[in-house]
């Protein structure tokens, strides 16, 4: 099911791909750059999700950890920027698609749109999400009934993927990038805090990977490596994509000193 998925997406993108830009022309609608990070998010997944990962977090919780964080760190990211909407719109055909943009341009449907990925909701949304699953029972649960792991691992990747979308959209007549930094730092803050609670702490969070590794390590010791995890390289991502927002805005504010139009010192008439 899990690959029939993949696949799917797979060929619905790239047909959507191809029929734009065969009537746009190339490069036209959706980049060249938006098309690469597609296939690099789609391989993550691929990877993440792949049959041998799926075995060692049965066991490992760092190898559960590190499926999250290829899901919500990696492939999230390259999704959001990879104009997925626009390729599945052209995927259908020519008349299903001017009747769903007929719909999805309503104004209940763009408020509703609007609200829902606006960097204060993306944020708020990823949070609940990272720290509720996280919740002993919760991620116990998630472990020993198939059908609600794949609700989990669906919650990580679509608030992270709603998260990176309203961040790197927001800057169109909303919050600008002054705020997608503070979000975006104040997210690698939250998941490192995270990430360090799993880090020291002196007992095993979940039950199920209580078990002796052929490699020696203790439960805990797996534990601790997965909070290493997620507190230094996802957080370092995290910083990364701050900095990067950062200097974006101060290149845009340099832009619009540069273009505005200075005011007169004295009032003319």
């Amino acid at each position: 099911m899990l690959a029939g998925s993949l696949a799917l997406l797979l060929m619905a993108y790239g047909a959507g791909l191809i029929r734009l830009w065969r009537g746009a022309g190339y490069g036209r609608g959706i980049r060249l750059y938006e098309a690469a990070a597609f296939g690099c998010g789609w391989i993550v997944i691929l990877i993440a999700l792949s049959p041998r990962v799926d075995e060692l977090s049965d066991t490992w919780l760092l190898a559960h950890m590190a499926q999250h964080e290829l899901l919500m760190v990696v492939a999230a990211p390259l999704m959001a920027v990879s104009a997925p909407l626009i390729a599945l719109l052209w995927a259908i055909p020519a008349g299903f698609r001017r009747h769903a943009l007929e719909i999805v341009r309503r104004p209940p449907i763009t408020s509703l749109w609007a609200a829902l990925t606006a960097p204060g909701s993306v944020f708020l949304l990823h949070a609940v999400a990272l720290w509720v699953w996280h919740i002993p029972v919760l991620y116990e649960y998630a472990l020993d009934h198939e059908g609600v792991h794949v609700i989990q691992h669906a919650c990580f990747f679509g608030s992270a993927t709603l998260f990176w979308w309203g961040i790197a959209h927001g800057r169109h007549g909303r919050r600008g990038y002054g705020a997608a930094v503070v979000y975006v730092f104040a997210t690698a803050v939250h998941g490192g805090i995270l990430g360090a609670l799993l880090t020291v702490s002196p007992r095993a969070w979940y039950a199920p990977y209580l078990v002796a590794h052929p490699s020696g390590l203790t439960p805990l010791e797996d534990q601790q490596l997965a909070g290493l995890l997620m507190w230094i390289p996802a957080s370092l991502i995290f910083a990364g994509g701050g900095l990067v927002l950062f200097a974006a805005w101060l290149k845009e504010s340099g832009r619009r000193a540069r273009y505005q139009p200075a005011l007169p010192l004295h009032p003319t008439h």
